[in-house]
């Protein structure tokens, strides 16, 4: 699965889940235009408080940055509430990014997972799960997406089939760099 917009044309976020492993990557390249601003943006993060056990929820966004930071937060507030329910909170969160006259502005799109679930959100209203356990969004999403889709089926590991979609994507798409930011979760 790949959701682009014309408006979240200046990323690349992907997820590939393989064996006990699912891992999100994101290019650190932001631009204004046609204009690099910064090379080496996070845009991937872990979610949710951690604990001893460390991030159970790991997350990357397209999209306007500061309304991807929003969602972050009303998404950890869901965690909260709907504790080791990530679909439960994704859904809530759509939810309100329909209904929430302020949400409703917002521009951007996210990948969430945690051990063992994989969705993208939108703000549409949709969250969905990729078959295969890949996605891509932003510009360079699809390109992203066929490199992975096509590596699963060598003995690469998740993070090695990521890391080489990325490097593709960023040859192929100019809003994409090879500055990556990964996050891992194993089941």
């Amino acid at each position: 699965m790949s959701a682009s917009n014309d408006q979240f044309h200046g990323t690349t976020i992907l997820t590939v889940r393989k064996g006990p492993d699912v891992v999100i990557a994101g290019d650190g390249q932001v631009t204004l235009g046609q204009t690099v601003i910064k090379a080496s943006a996070r845009k991937v993060r872990p979610l949710g408080a951690g604990g001893p056990e460390g991030h159970k929820v790991i997350g990357g966004f397209a999209g306007a940055t500061a309304d991807a930071f929003t969602l972050f937060e009303r998404l950890e507030a869901k965690l909260e509430q709907y504790p080791d329910q990530l679909l439960r909170a994704c859904v809530e969160l759509a939810k309100d990014w329909r209904t929430d006259r302020y949400l409703r502005r917002l521009e951007a799109m996210m990948i969430v997972a945690d051990a063992k679930t994989t969705l993208v959100l939108t703000g549409t209203g949709d969250v969905l799960e990729p078959e295969a356990g890949v996605a891509g969004i932003g510009s360079g999403g699809t390109y992203a997406l066929a490199a992975a889709k096509a590596l699963l089926e060598t003995d690469a590991d998740a993070e090695a089939i990521a890391r080489k979609a990325m490097a593709i994507a960023a040859e192929i798409c100019v809003y994409t760099n090879e500055n990556l930011t990964v996050e891992k979760l194993s089941a």
